[in-house]
C-alpha cells in the first residue's frame, strides 16, 4: 500500500496546529503520537521500530555542538545587562555626533560590534531602541531613518558570528560551526557597510533628516572622548578576538569558546559594577528558559521527523524539490520563498528544526555546498526579520519606541534596508566565492 501522500498530511496538519497558536514543540510530537497509531494500524510499521525514538532523543542530549547555545545565550544576556550597550551607544554617539547621519552610522557600528559581542538579535534592537531612538529623536532624526537603522543594525546578530543562528544551521546541515562563522564573517561586515553607506547618503542628500549634532551636545575635550572610546572599546573586542580568534585558530571548538565567553561576559559585568545576585538570576533564567525552548522543539521535530520518515514523506518531499523546474535554481527559489515567508509567523529554531531536515537530502543530491547554503539561509531569515508586516525586529523595536513613533514609520524606515538585505542576499547566491574568501 501507498502511503506516501499521508507525509503531506502530515506535515499540513503540523502546519495547522502551529499557527492555531499551540507551541511547536507540541504541534510536532503530537502530530508524531496522533499518526503513529495510524502507521502501525496500517502495519506499516513495525513496533519494535518504536524503540527509535528514545535512541533519537539520547541522540540529541549527546549533540556536543547545540551545547553551545546555552553558553552564548548566556554570553549575551549578560553583556546586555552589563552596560556594554548603553556604554558603546553613547560613547559612539558623541564620537560620531559631529557629522551629518553621525547617530546613524553609530547604530550600524554598535549594532555590529553587538552582533560580534553577543549574537542575540532581540536583546540588540531592544537596547539600541531604548538608548538610540529618544536621542534620535530629540536631535530632529527623521523618524523612518532612525527606526530603519535601529532595526536592520540590531538584526545583523543573525549573521555576524558567534550567531546562535549560525550554530544551530552548523547541527541541521551537517557542517563545521567554525566554517559557517568564517563564511558569514564578509557577507555580514559587507551589509553592516551597505547600511552605513546608506545613511551616509541620506545626510548628504537629505540633510534635515540626519543633522549632526549641536555644539552643545558634542563632547568638549578630544582627549577625553578618546579615553572614553577606548574603555568602551577594548573590552568587548578583546572578548570577540578571544572567542571567534580561538575558533578561526582550531584552538577551541564552538562549545569551548562559548564556555570562554561567558566567563568574559561576567568579568565585563564585573568590572562596569553591574554583576550581582539579581543580574546572574535574570541571565540564567533568560538562558535556561531559551535553552529549554530549543531542546522541546528538538526533541519534539525528532519525534515528527522519525514517523515522517516512516511515512516516506522525506521522498514525497525530495521528490518534489527535484521535479521543480529550473534543477538547482529552481531549489533555491523555492528554498528560498518557504524559509522567507514561515520567517513571517515562526522562530528561526523552528525553522530550523522543521523545514532544514526536509531540504537538506535535496540540497546533498544537487551537489550544493552546504556552507555556502547555510549563510544563504542565514541572511534570508535576516530579511523575513525585517520584512512588514510580521518581521520579529519591528516587534521589537515597536515594543520599546516611544507612543510618537507610529507603526507606519517603522514599516517605512525598514523598506530601504530590506532592499539592502536583498541586494546582499543576490549577491551571496550570484558569487558564493564571498562565502569562501575568508576561508569558510
Amino acid at each position: 500500500m501507498n502511503v506516501d501522500w499521508i507525509g503531506g498530511v502530515m506535515f499540513a496538519v503540523t502546519l495547522v496546529f502551529i499557527f492555531s497558536g499551540y507551541p511547536v514543540a507540541f504541534a510536532l510530537g503530537g502530530t508524531a503520537m496522533l499518526f503513529m497509531p495510524l502507521g502501525i494500524w496500517l502495519g506499516y510499521f513495525d513496533t519494535n521500530w518504536l524503540h527509535a525514538l528514545p535512541q533519537q532523543i539520547f541522540h540529541v542530549m549527546e549533540n556536543y555542538t547545540l551545547l553551545a547555545v546555552p553558553f552564548f545565550i548566556f554570553m549575551g544576556t549578560m553583556l546586555e545587562k552589563s552596560g556594554l550597550a548603553e556604554d558603546l551607544l553613547k560613547t559612539m554617539g558623541q564620537l560620531f555626533g559631529r557629522l551629518r547621519g553621525g547617530l546613524a552610522l553609530s547604530v550600524v557600528v554598535v549594532g555590529t560590534l553587538l552582533a560580534a559581542a553577543t549574537g542575540v538579535v532581540g536583546a540588540t534592537v531592544v537596547a539600541m531602541g531604548m538608548i538610540s531612538l529618544p536621542v534620535m529623536m530629540r536631535y530632529g532624526y527623521d523618524n523612518k531613518l532612525s527606526t530603519g537603522i535601529i532595526a536592520a543594525s540590531g538584526t545583523l546578530g543573525q549573521v555576524i558570528p558567534p550567531s546562535i543562528v549560525l550554530i544551530v544551521l552548523g547541527d541541521q546541515l551537517g557542517v563545521s560551526v567554525g566554517n559557517l562563522f568564517l563564511g558569514a564573517l564578509l557577507p555580514g561586515l559587507a551589509l553592516a557597510a551597505m547600511y552605513a553607506i546608506y545613511a551616509g547618503g541620506v545626510a548628504i542628500f537629505k540633510p534635515k533628516s540626519a543633522p549632526a549634532l549641536p555644539l552643545e551636545a558634542r563632547a568638549k575635550d578630544r582627549g577625553d572622548l578618546a579615553r572614553r572610546v577606548m574603555l568602551v572599546m577594548i573590552p568587548p573586542l578583546f572578548l570577540i578576538v578571544a572567542v571567534l580568534g580561538s575558533i578561526f585558530a582550531g584552538i577551541a571548538t564552538p562549545t569551548e569558546a562559548g564556555a570562554f565567553g561567558a566567563v568574559g561576559a561576567m568579568i565585563l559585568a564585573g568590572a562596569n559594577r553591574r554583576l550581582n545576585l539579581k543580574t546572574l538570576i535574570g541571565s540564567l533564567e533568560i538562558t535556561s528558559r531559551l535553552t529549554s525552548m530549543v531542546l522541546f522543539i528538538l526533541v519534539g521535530s525528532r519525534a515528527f521527523s522519525l514517523v515522517f520518515r516512516g511515512f516516506n514523506g522525506d521522498l514525497w518531499i525530495d521528490s518534489f524539490l527535484t521535479s521543480v523546474p529550473g534543477g538547482e535554481l529552481g531549489f533555491l527559489v523555492i528554498a528560498n520563498l518557504i524559509i522567507f515567508i514561515l520567517g513571517f509567523f515562526i522562530d528561526f529554531f523552528e525553522i530550523a528544526f522543521i523545514v532544514l531536515p526536509l531540504l537538506v537530502p535535496t540540497a546533498h543530491a544537487l551537489g550544493l555546498d552546504m556552507v555556502w547554503f547555510g549563510i544563504m539561509i542565514g541572511m534570508n531569515l535576516q530579511t523575513s526579520f525585517l520584512t512588514p508586516p510580521f518581521g520579529f525586529s519591528l516587534f521589537y523595536l515597536r515594543g520599546v519606541a516611544p507612543p510618537s513613533v507610529t507603526t507606519g514609520q517603522i514599516y517605512r524606515g525598514v523598506l530601504p534596508f530590506i532592499v539592502i538585505q536583498l541586494i546582499g542576499l543576490g549577491l551571496v547566491i550570484a558569487f558564493p566565492q564571498l562565502v569562501h574568501m575568508l576561508g569558510g
